[in-house]
Order: structure tokens, then sequence, then C-alpha cells
């Protein structure tokens, strides 16, 4: 009896520790989010640092990436915030024993993804093509 109780234990830690991990993976996706829209900011404003003191209209900064920046900045936020309440609400099924997945965390990230991959293909044609 005592044997059988000890396994469901290690399986319930298991569980804890796997919904802490997945939480502890999409904070780090978010905070990879946050860091790569600081550089795009950073790096427009370095653009238009060195288009100043060249004094030259070579480099064009329209602004767009500068919101691209600001835009990821505040999605990997957003991650962040729908990562926590995933985990506690996974944390409070798993106590219940009434678990039952959820993909919408996922498939909001695959639709910014994939929303945001399309407008960058058709920026790059774009600059190509002029």
């Amino acid at each position: 009896m005592t044997e059988n109780k000890d396994k469901n234990a290690g399986a319930r830690t298991r569980e804890y520790l796997a919904n802490e991990r997945t939480f502890l993976a999409w904070i780090r996706t978010s905070i990879a989010l946050m860091g790569f829209g600081f550089v795009i900011v950073k790096f427009t404003f370095f653009l238009r640092e060195i288009s100043m003191i060249l004094a030259a209209n070579t480099v064009s900064t329209n602004g767009y990436s500068a919101a691209v920046g600001v835009i990821m900045v505040a999605l990997g936020v957003i991650i962040a915030v729908l990562a926590f309440l995933q985990y506690k609400k996974s944390e409070r099924l798993l106590t219940s024993n009434s678990y039952v997945p959820s993909s919408l965390l996922s498939l909001f990230i695959t639709l910014i993804i994939l929303i945001g991959g399309l407008i960058l293909i058709s920026y790059l044609i774009s600059m190509i093509s002029s």
C-alpha cells in the first residue's frame, strides 16, 4: 500500500515539475521576444544617429522597425502574463485531478509568429523590388 502511495506521489511531483518547466519555457520565449524587440528599437536609433552624423540621407528609417520592436516587446509581456495564467490553471487542474490539456496559448503564439512572418516577408519583398 505504501509503495503504491509513493508511486502516486512521484507521478504527481513529475506532473507539477513538468508544468513548471513548461511555464519557464514560455517565460524564456517572452524574454527572447522582449530582448529582440529592444534590440530592433535600439538599432533603429543607431541608424538615425549614424545618418545624422554622416549628414547623409542614404540611411532611410521610416519608423516601421521601431514600431515592430515595440510590438515585439509588448507581445513578450503579453506572453509572460498568459503563460502565468496557463501555469496557474494547469496547477489548479492537476491539484483537483481534472487536468484537460489546452492549446490556446500555443495557438496564440503560432498565429502571432505566422502573421509577423508574413508581414516580414512582404516587407522584404517590397524592399527587394524597389
